[in-house]
């Protein structure tokens, strides 16, 4: 195997053992330690891929990232919040990622509680990810559709709704398969962008 290949192999091992630990013990009780014992790796190992803890989380929101471009140019991909459609198609994603990623963004927001640098940064990556969404917005506007706050306001709270609500639907194991949670939630989310029913 080439060097390349095998560092390539490492930082992977390295994530996906974060990830792991992170679930197991949080963000803020996880030493780099408890990760390369976790990857099989040497605990030098960990410095030359990262930095620290932060700069591996960063990866990991990079990762993130990259996912969500991939999907927003996957087919069935809808812009237009004037359809339910459309806003039933984030939602599902939003579903998909959170179960995919809730450990890593739980980490994200331990990290954010303790740095203020990488809590702006956190900021920017939320700012980042729902500028695509304003777009999707801007539909509503423009065919004359009254907001309850600005577009921003708007999407936000939207999100805000959403995640929290995904919290309380896998801690509390509330009786709802993912069709009938993608359901109400699209409705939800339509009617208070929309003020109407579809």
């Amino acid at each position: 195997m080439k060097r390349k290949e095998r560092a390539a192999e490492t930082e992977a091992a390295l994530k996906n053992a974060a990830k792991r630990v992170f679930a197991e013990r949080g963000y803020l009780n996880t030493k780099i330690t408890d990760i390369t014992a976790e990857a099989g790796r040497a605990a030098g190992s960990f410095y030359n891929h990262f930095a620290g803890k932060e700069e591996l989380l960063e990866a990991l929101l990079a990762d993130i990232s990259a996912h969500s471009d991939e999907a927003a140019s996957a087919s069935g991909h809808k812009s237009d919040f004037t359809d339910p459609e459309a806003v039933r198609w984030h939602l599902a994603y939003y579903v998909r990622f959170y179960r995919e990623y809730a450990v890593t963004m739980r980490a994200v927001q331990q990290a954010a509680l303790v740095s203020e640098s990488f809590a702006e940064k956190v900021a920017a990556f939320g700012t980042a990810e729902m500028s695509d969404i304003l777009g999707h917005v801007k539909y509503l506007t423009d065919a004359g559709y009254e907001l309850p706050a600005s577009p921003e306001v708007s999407i936000r709270m939207m999100y805000a709704l959403s995640d929290t609500f995904l919290q309380m639907w896998q801690q509390q194991s509330l009786d709802l398969s993912d069709e009938e949670l993608i359901e109400a939630l699209t409705r939800f989310v339509y009617r208070g962008l929309t003020g109407s029913d579809y």
